[in-house]
């Protein structure tokens, strides 16, 4: 499998980013009012009354440091899986892992507590799960500490860390909401290496092409049989089938095609009918 090339932006990725700041500079600047924020957050206790924050919730971030940590896990895993995927695709997948997350939360708030929740940390954690799917041994530098870990145990590490403090309870981010961002991540990608996945083609059969042996044209009884010998001393005797044969080659073939014993064959035999016609 190919792997994975850093660090080029890539254009969703890029418009992302762009897009999360913008509107964490809005609601720090213009729209300060807590109802701005509160009316894109979703709530799995009002989903029914904000249906639209399923699609809200992932471009708000609550402060600077929420948007800066999710920001530095798109950047470190979205270009390459952006470039694997396709920009269009991308998008759609983006999309979809941030529903799925909320949809996940949405099912657990009948058996937990959850609080109103808000960031693309769902959706990040499906573009995660997709690098780790395509390039597991993939090695990532964790700056500025020397160390260089796999993608698979950086990503194993996140889930457990978020299992963990989802229980716990001690803080308010929607933990079990990116285990539903990286289940539905896990769901996509696996439907897409079985519909690709080809099969392996059989070997086909050498065929058997049937010989054709050139067959000879037969010649005619006359054109077999082989010219009487000439004595140079003796009158030829004249036959007349001998006589029709060598006038069908030369009428074939032309006068060069005769042999000089033939040549002198049909002169004599010319030369006694003119005899005998005296």
């Amino acid at each position: 499998m190919d792997r994975p090339t850093h660090p080029r932006l890539t254009p969703w990725v890029t418009r992302l980013l762009i897009a999360n700041g913008a509107v964490l500079l809005l609601l720090e600047t213009v729209f300060t009012a807590p109802r701005f924020a509160n009316a894109l957050l979703f709530d799995p206790a009002r989903f029914g009354d904000r249906p639209w924050t399923v699609l809200t919730y992932f471009a708000v971030h609550r402060n600077p440091t929420h948007l800066l940590v999710t920001a530095a896990m798109l950047l470190l895993f979205g270009p390459a899986v952006e470039r694997r995927l396709g920009s269009t695709r991308f998008i759609g997948f983006y999309v979809y892992c941030g529903i799925g997350a909320a949809l996940f939360a949405l099912g657990l708030s009948s058996v937990l507590r959850l609080d109103p929740f808000a960031g693309a940390s769902g959706a990040v954690y499906g573009i995660m799960l997709a690098y780790v799917m395509y390039w597991p041994d993939a090695q990532l530098s964790l700056h500025p500490l020397p160390i260089s870990l796999t993608a698979r145990s950086v990503f194993a590490a996140l889930l457990i860390a978020d299992v963990a403090l989802g229980l716990l309870g001690r803080t308010n981010m929607a933990h079990f909401a990116h285990l539903g961002g990286a289940a539905a991540g896990y769901a996509f990608i696996r439907l897409q290496m079985l519909t690709t996945r080809r099969p392996t083609p059989r070997p086909s059969l050498p065929t058997r092409q049937p010989v054709v042996t050139p067959m000879r044209v037969h010649e005619s009884a006359a054109q077999l049989r082989p010219a009487a010998p000439v004595s140079p001393d003796a009158a030829p005797e004249v036959s007349g089938d001998e006589v029709d044969r060598l006038l069908d080659k030369i009428a074939r073939s032309g006068m060069n095609s005769l042999t000089t014993q033939e040549r002198k064959y049909l002169h004599d035999a010319s030369a006694k009918k003119r005899r005998d016609q005296v």
